[in-house]
């Protein structure tokens, strides 16, 4: 009788959490959506941000960076890496991006990738196995390929380490955790202070009409950001209409940089590792997701005024 009410307490205690917890992030996703969001037109992408204060979400404070590609903009992406630690800003600058966010994660003593990475056709990083098992980490098990057009899609890879041989793309980068997937959250492990604790985030999404969404969370200044829970992440990725998303490097590493903005180093955030609410703390890191314009290949006129012109006549072709 005794373990019988036990188990009962145990339930209802479970099922009052349960409707507290989903009251507070109804709050939270009201207060998101109706947020006044600065938005700003740039040159082929969507630029938003906001200020979360007085613990408005999460019960935190949280400064919030997202840049949208709508579906039909030619923009793209593309994966840039060194050899040598460089700053998400340097990597954009050489490339002459229009944007850019830092990538997956690496070793900060030897700069070298610890998630696979295909650059352009070449391997530049290999999933490097955990000290208790020959598969992958768990910061290791979401895929994201850049088609031929440098749009995104993401792949949960199974626990095969090296998966990602297999994929035909030229351009491969794994990070992790995925954190949405076809449309549902996919389950965190909560026993892991990685997951549960509070940093800087930087993640990637897919809205269902192929809007791309680059999302950067400053952290660490518990003044003006804490930072987000991988959790926490999920369902800021999900307010923002995306059905894909998957979590990349964070901590220090996440920057996002915009060409042309007003902030002295075009940086939007406020990156942490200097330790101060600036702009100017940026991380240098091995590699970065670039929002860039494809050069137009010119055509030779001369060549197309030989061809023969078409004839007029009907087709019954279909596209």
């Amino acid at each position: 009788m005794r373990k019988h009410f036990l188990l009962l307490f145990l339930l209802a205690s479970t099922a009052a959490c349960a409707q507290t917890s989903h009251r507070e992030y109804s709050a939270d996703s009201i207060a998101f959506v109706n947020a006044l969001w600065q938005t700003d037109t740039m040159d082929g992408f969507l630029y938003r941000h906001y200020h979360f204060q007085h613990q408005q979400i999460f019960h935190s404070n949280q400064y919030i960076n997202v840049i949208e590609i709508p579906r039909g903009s030619d923009l793209q992406l593309t994966f840039a890496s060194d050899t040598l630690l460089t700053r998400t800003s340097e990597f954009a600058q050489r490339a002459q991006a229009l944007a850019a966010i830092n990538g997956s994660f690496f070793n900060m003593s030897t700069g070298a990738p610890v998630c696979f990475l295909k650059v352009n056709g070449k391997l530049i990083g290999e999933n490097v196995p955990g000290e208790d098992t020959l598969n992958r980490k768990y910061y290791q098990n979401a895929t994201i390929r850049l088609l031929r057009n440098g749009h995104p899609r993401f792949v949960i890879p199974d626990s095969n380490r090296t998966a990602e041989y297999d994929m035909p793309d030229s351009n491969v980068m794994t990070a992790g955790p995925m954190l949405l997937y076809k449309g549902s959250k996919v389950p965190q492990r909560l026993d892991r202070k990685f997951v549960y604790a509070r940093h800087n985030r930087t993640a990637i999404g897919l809205k269902p009409d192929g809007t791309i969404v680059l999302v950067v969370v400053d952290g660490r200044h518990k003044k003006n950001s804490d930072g987000m829970s991988l959790p926490e992440l999920t369902r800021t990725m999900r307010w923002l209409g995306c059905t894909e998303a998957a979590n990349l490097d964070g901590g220090g590493s996440s920057t996002m940089y915009i060409n042309g903005w007003d902030s002295g180093n075009s940086i939007v955030n406020h990156p942490s590792d200097n330790g101060r609410w600036d702009e100017w703390g940026q991380r240098p890191v091995a590699n970065a997701i670039l929002v860039v314009r494809p050069q137009k290949k010119h055509t030779n006129k001369s060549k197309l005024a030989a061809l023969p012109q078409p004839q007029n006549t009907e087709s019954n072709c279909q596209q």
